[in-house]
């Protein structure tokens, strides 16, 4: 039987669709403080005038606004709603106009080779099911078009902050780790049939006022850590909150914080 729905989202994907559209319109306020990696993804991709590029995971259509600059024709997708409507609001004077849809990774509503350039910033890598959205990926991209993908480090900032919300939680962990997408060896597992790869790293540099000030920034926007904390009781916030804090005080600085996270960017071209 088919797990297919009515708007095109896999079963197994609504609870996450639920959880990275819960910080709505604020979410723009997380893809800002990692703006640098954005672009970077964005340059290594290379649009021409006139390519078809489409953004997998679009959240709030950052890196589909990115890649309109170059005077790409961009479709962009997310299994969130919610955030579809933050990109399309947001995203209203961009020209070459994006062409935002809610659509799952896992489940491309496109025919093969639809795209000349596919990217996914941050994005692809939440899937719930790694093989399946890789294999849609390679699908829609045409023969010899270009694929790129920002993945975090597994042994980086990113990999430290998601320890700290995980022993927040009481959900078990998903059954493929985000951050495997940032090991090379796992990502030519995945995609090396389908495309000749180069990587390159790269770190984030994000800068905060000050440690509530973060906390205040990421509670508004970022959807899973919103959804934890909303789920706690008091007791449970207050130490949610205490471990958050510890973490971004690790990168106090003289002015304030300084973040750094560290990065993979995939870049593949299609056989």
């Amino acid at each position: 039987m088919s797990e297919h729905v009515s708007d095109g989202i896999l079963e197994h994907n609504r609870e996450a669709a639920a959880l990275w559209g819960a910080g709505g319109r604020h979410y723009d306020l997380v893809s800002f403080a990692i703006s640098d990696a954005l672009a970077h993804a964005a340059q290594r991709l290379s649009p021409k005038p006139g390519d078809k590029v489409l953004d997998v995971a679009t959240g709030t259509g950052w890196s589909a606004r990115n890649a309109a600059r170059f005077g790409a024709n961009v479709t962009a997708i997310d299994i969130s709603a919610d955030l579809i409507d933050a990109a399309r609001q947001l995203s209203s004077g961009v020209e070459p106009p994006i062409d935002f849809r809610v659509a799952d990774a896992e489940n491309l509503p496109f025919p093969n080779e639809s795209f000349d350039k596919v990217l996914s910033t941050f994005g692809v890598i939440f899937a719930g099911d790694h093989r399946r959205a890789a294999s849609e990926l390679a699908r829609v991209c045409r023969k010899e078009g270009r694929l790129c993908i920002s993945a975090w480090s597994p042994t980086g900032a990113v990999a430290r902050f998601f320890a700290v919300i995980s022993a927040h939680t009481k959900a078990p962990p998903p059954k493929e780790s985000s951050l495997s997408w940032g090991d090379p060896a796992r990502v030519e597992d995945l995609l090396g049939q389908e495309f000749r790869l180069t990587f390159e790293h790269g770190t984030n540099n994000a800068y905060h006022e000050s440690v509530e000030a973060i906390w205040n920034w990421y509670l508004r926007g970022f959807g899973p850590l919103r959804m934890l904390y909303e789920g706690l009781n008091e007791g449970e916030r207050a130490a949610l909150k205490r471990d958050v804090d510890a973490y971004h005080a690790h990168y106090q600085v003289e002015a304030g914080l300084h973040i750094k996270r560290e990065y993979l960017v995939i870049i593949g071209e299609k056989r």
